[in-house]
């Protein structure tokens, strides 16, 4: 679970519910007070939300960019139904090429996304599924080329099992539990608050999800979209070995935050941000 500094988005900042054809989507937009360089959606990850991200929109608007950060369906502040199928990662795509259309202003360049963790996933999953041009890059963060790690696998299993026999606050008081010490957060009570208006239908097929995700990076190599994977300089998600060929196989720009480890957007925000700026701004030149 990433834990962000704060709930509190930087000034300025609007949270609205985004109207897209496939549904109200909850965000945080932040844009630039000059020269806007370019949109960017940024996607959470697995039990997370739009939060986030909340301590990059201020570096990444200073870069002239601006952000929407969204929850998914289901999944904070965004309502979804109490159906598994709902949540099938195909479903979770086309709910992004929605978003990106939204956010999408006349005469704007196509947006940039952006996925941590499971966000990452379901951004690929988006990418190969729009038509040409809908996205300016895509960036991995965090993020493999497949499911996660064998005990990560049993810790999502483990969680997925909780959530479908007890009510939610049952499962967040054993989380607390079993938590180390070093855990504790003083924004404890906004997770806590984030965690119940998740949809446990969500949670449940979003985990599974993470578990059973095929290697799909042939595919992603084969789009011509300038792509970035950045991690921390250790990950017990994907490990870093897993990344680094990754993007080796992607063709991709590649990224470490140093210091940082499965939520570079929480553990390094600026670095980080400095990071996604400069890609874009390449992606934007017609690098990577």
């Amino acid at each position: 679970m990433s834990r962000p500094p704060t709930f509190i988005p930087p000034e300025g900042t609007l949270a609205y519910p985004l109207r897209t054809a496939r549904g109200e989507f909850a965000v945080l937009d932040t844009r630039p007070t000059g020269e806007v360089r370019g949109t960017a959606l940024l996607l959470p990850g697995f039990t997370g939300s739009k939060e986030d991200f909340v301590a990059l929109l201020e570096p990444l608007a200073a870069a002239g960019y601006r952000t929407v950060s969204v929850d998914g369906r289901g999944q904070y502040e965004s309502d979804g139904p109490d159906d598994e199928s709902a949540y099938a990662q195909g479903e979770l795509a086309k709910d992004v090429l929605a978003q990106a259309a939204a956010v999408r202003e006349p005469g704007d360049e196509p947006p940039h996304l952006l996925g941590h963790s499971l966000g990452g996933l379901v951004a690929r999953a988006a990418v190969l599924l729009a038509p040409p041009a809908t996205f300016a890059s895509l960036t991995l963060m965090a993020s493999g080329p497949a499911h996660v790690t064998p005990p990560q696998q049993a810790r999502a299993k483990l969680l997925t099992d909780a959530v479908a026999a007890h009510p939610m606050e049952v499962v967040w008081d054993a989380m607390q539990a079993m938590g180390p010490p070093e855990d504790a957060d003083i924004d404890g009570a906004e997770l806590r608050a984030r965690w119940l208006r998740n949809n446990p239908a969500q949670l449940i097929a979003t985990g599974k999800q993470l578990c059973a995700e095929p290697d799909r990076v042939d595919e992603l190599a084969a789009l011509p979209l300038p792509k970035h994977v950045v991690s921390g300089e250790r990950d017990d998600t994907w490990p870093v070995p897993l990344l680094d060929d990754m993007a080796r196989r992607l063709g991709a720009r590649r990224t470490v935050i140093t210091g940082a480890e499965h939520s570079p957007n929480t553990d390094r925000p600026k670095e980080t941000a400095l990071a996604l700026a400069a890609f874009w701004e390449s992606a934007r030149q017609g690098a990577q």
